[in-house]
């Protein structure tokens, strides 16, 4: 292909662009046709792909985003590491809205989503024990770390199929089985990541308390206004963390999962 990509980043709800003077390109893959246009960007001397999962008027919800479209267009670039955001949801007191939690495990609790590109007749299992990269995990917290970013350096997310929010007796759920952060859209990105080798990592900002604590009764259910009022004014801490995160990454360093 003419273009190419080292770096691939994902925009989650609230944070459709990069920067504002980008080529954006169309592209079409076996799996139809990304989300929206791809924008290119050299940053640090890397050349970085930005791709809003949502599509920039925040078309797609989550359970209909073409995961696999996103996937294999940025696989068609080259891009060979994956920074993904999310807005998200605590299911802890101790992680308030506005810390980053870059997460290390996921239960997913979605169906019917396109979760494969192995259907046959080249069928793979690979190993999901640990989904994502640690090497890009450690430039991550390290990064958060050095911009004063409030970040808790594990975390388990529960996927959850949206595009509702969840019920309190599901919250309470989630919360009593130890899980930390809620999202609608790590589950399939991060395992068809891995399938075709690309490293991944996802930087969970706090956006909410989900349906609330129980016993706190000054934390109330999350609602879709108060998610995007909270990422909007984190949106510059963000895109200050994935800058130094961009600046860090070896794009050939070789991850041993």
């Amino acid at each position: 292909m003419e273009y190419r990509a080292d770096i691939g980043v994902f925009g989650g709800s609230g944070f459709y662009s990069l920067e504002d003077n980008v080529e954006e390109i169309e592209l079409e893959t076996p799996y139809g046709k990304p989300s929206d246009k791809i924008s290119l960007v050299e940053i640090a001397g890397k050349k970085v792909a930005f791709l809003p999962r949502h599509g920039k008027k925040h078309q797609y919800p989550p359970h209909l985003i073409p995961y696999r479209a996103n996937i294999w267009a940025m696989k068609m670039l080259g891009v060979k590491k994956i920074i993904g955001p999310t807005a998200s949801g605590s299911l802890k007191p101790e992680i308030k809205p506005g810390d980053f939690v870059v997460c290390d495990q996921f239960v997913d609790r979605t169906w019917g989503r396109k979760d494969t590109f192995f259907e046959g007749p080249e069928v793979r299992h690979i190993s999901a024990a640990k989904p994502y990269c640690e090497y890009l995990r450690k430039i991550a917290i390290e990064s958060a770390k050095e911009l004063g970013i409030t970040v808790h350096e594990n975390g388990t997310v529960v996927v959850i199929q949206g595009p509702r929010f969840s019920t309190t007796a599901e919250s309470r759920w989630f919360s009593s089985m130890g899980w930390d952060v809620i999202n609608m859209t790590q589950y399939p990105e991060v395992v068809l990541a891995k399938e075709l080798g690309i490293c991944y990592v996802n930087i969970s900002l706090i956006t909410d308390y989900d349906a609330g604590l129980e016993g706190r009764d000054d934390i109330k259910p999350v609602t879709e206004e108060e998610v995007y009022r909270v990422f909007r004014e984190n949106n510059d801490k963000v895109k200050k963390l994935i800058y130094r995160m961009i600046e860090k990454i070896d794009v050939d360093y070789i991850c041993e999962e």
